[in-house]
């Protein structure tokens, strides 16, 4: 009787749960045996990994074996553990030695003919490796960057079972040809993508991003995407069809700082398991961008699937901007679903399978048109949609959803002399993502010490007592306030949107025109021109906002 173990992961999420893979060789007839609740890929290894140890030089035993992955009451899915099964096979076969895979951690597809094929999500799965304390670990060689981001870890990257034997055995190493010709994609990086969801979908493509300085005009909507950027404020892009909300929203990502080393890691672990991690790219270090259809399903948008939950679009947007373009268009119950995430930063998805919490710390941003017929309220624009209807599609942006939307920008049509002006000095993306990191950094001084990182993290109990503001800054907050035009949420949203304006401007605590200019970008009702010494720098008119119509909202929605 012969017996070996080893230990794989099993991903549930974006978190691993260490496995041991155990083998057990009895005298009886030839048969394989696994359990331990493997999903039908993983049944299907029965076959990969005979082939593969028969093609590599070693000999099948021929008696019956067990394999057992431990613990049995967690769900096993996907092909990586054929290399643990393998490896665990062939110490119970006393091909190898059981001692030295004790303390091995494998993680690796097998193709038939030996090759170790590189699988999703090895990022988490060596994190998690680590943490229960293992220094040792051996993945395909495709992925062996990314395993290496892990620190305090030795990382073995194999190209063939064949060579990992050799090295467990002390035998001399054998070269592996690449079988991949020059000119033709590689097909052992297949396994890495889900089909249908692109190289890089959800994260920036190539070193060019979209610049600011493409926009024309719309001065108000640039300055609330910088406050957006600074403070990590949720914002709502209001206007006609062509005014420019698209653009604005995809130049939001460029405005963000890069991410920082614990950032990279959280957004590269969850987009290698969702298959969306481009080739030769281990580690991302700008934000994502992801930007689902106005018919996305609620499973797509915070996650879900078949068996396990998979992550959806609010985590493919961790740490950047999640972009919900025609919102209106959407299911109304699609939209429900993001409030929770707005406010926890994670999203928990229950299933018959199991349970399991993903990270959703995103900035939203929302584009809509003002009625069906996008014409409302323009110049000319001839609308015919009836009252009702207006106020029905506009409905379908529910009160507190909106309520978690700190910004609120009416975006007009481009005037013509401001699209054909030759010349024109608009600010770029690299200009503005300056003084976002500026005002990023004078937040994170006045936080340090606390778990708050920006000003929209901030509980609002801490802004009020914590941070006080200049003496009667508050005064119209406060009116609004009493007269039902904002809710207690909506003030402590104030309060944060107001210390990002004077982070902006270099201030040590907000004025009254910061607390003033956030409740215009709040509730869209103009205060009078009101001045600060950010972005255009001192004393710049930052301008007013249109009043909404009189169809928009009425005053009991509004937050």
């Amino acid at each position: 009787m012969g017996f070996a173990r080893t230990c794989s992961v099993a991903l549930v999420g974006v978190e691993g749960v260490v496995v041991e893979v155990q083998a057990d060789l009895e005298p009886g007839v030839a048969a394989f045996t696994l359990v331990g609740l493997p999903d039908k890929s993983l049944i299907e290894s029965r076959d990969r990994v005979r082939a593969a140890v028969t093609n590599s030089g070693a000999e099948w035993p021929q008696k019956k074996l067990t394999v057992g992955l431990s613990p049995a009451s967690v769900p096993k899915s996907g092909s990586g553990f054929d290399l643990a099964v393998a490896c665990a096979v062939l110490g119970a076969a006393e091909r190898l030695d059981p001692r030295e895979l004790t303390d091995l951690m494998m993680i690796g597809e097998l193709g038939l003919d030996g090759r170790v094929r590189p699988v999703r999500g090895v990022l988490p799965a060596v994190l998690a490796a680590a943490d229960a304390g293992y220094r040792q670990v051996v993945v395909p060689e495709r992925t062996v960057a990314e395993a290496s981001l892990v620190p305090g870890i030795s990382v073995l990257g194999v190209r063939s079972l064949r060579q990992l034997i050799a090295v467990l055995a002390d035998e001399p190493v054998p070269e592996e040809e690449d079988a991949l010709e020059e000119g033709r994609p590689d097909p052992l990086l297949a396994g890495l993508l889900v089909p249908g969801m692109g190289v890089s979908a959800g994260l920036p493509r190539g070193e060019r991003t979209p610049d600011l300085a493409d926009v024309a005009g719309q001065e108000t909507a640039r300055r609330a995407l910088e406050v957006a950027a600074a403070g990590r404020h949720h914002i709502f892009l209001k206007g006609p069809p062509g005014a420019g909300k698209t653009m604005l929203a995809e130049r939001l990502p460029g405005l963000l700082p890069p991410l920082t080393p614990k950032e990279s890691l959280e957004v590269t672990a969850v987009h290698s398991v969702a298959g969306t991690l481009p080739p030769g790219q281990p580690l991302v270090h700008r934000p994502p961008y992801c930007a689902p259809h106005h018919s996305a399903t609620m499973a797509s948008l915070v996650g879900g699937g078949s068996g396990m939950p998979r992550p959806g679009a609010v985590s493919l947007a961790h740490h950047g901007v999640l972009f919900v373009d025609e919102a209106a268009e959407c299911s109304p119950s699609v939209l429900d679903a993001l409030r929770q995430p707005l406010e926890s930063g994670h999203v928990v998805v229950a299933r018959a399978a199991g349970m399991l919490r993903m990270p959703a710390r995103f900035l939203l941003a929302l584009a809509a048109n003002p009625c069906p017929c996008g014409r409302h309220g323009t110049t000319g624009g001839g609308c015919e949609c009836r009252p009702s209807s207006i106020r029905r599609y506009r409905s379908r942006l529910s009160g507190p959803l909106m309520d978690r939307v700190d910004l609120r920008i009416s975006v007009e049509p481009v005037a013509r002399s401001e699209l054909v002006a030759l010349g024109r000095s608009a600010e770029s993306t690299a200009t503005v993502a300056a003084r976002v990191q500026a005002a990023r950094e004078r937040a994170e001084a006045r936080l340090a010490g606390t778990p708050w990182h920006t000003n929209s993290e901030v509980p609002g109990h801490e802004l009020r007592t914590r941070w006080q503001v200049h003496p009667g800054a508050l005064a119209q907050a406060e009116r609004d306030l009493e007269c039902g035009l904002l809710t207690a949420r909506g003030l402590d949203r104030v309060l944060r949107v107001a210390w990002t304006a004077a982070d902006l401007a270099g201030r040590d605590r907000p004025t009254r025109e910061d607390v003033n200019w956030a409740l215009e970008l709040r509730t869209g009702v103009r205060r009078g021109a009101l001045t600060t010494a950010g972005a255009g720098g001192a004393g710049a008119d930052i301008g007013a906002l249109h009043r909404e119509t009189a169809t928009t909202r009425p005053p009991t929605k509004q937050g």
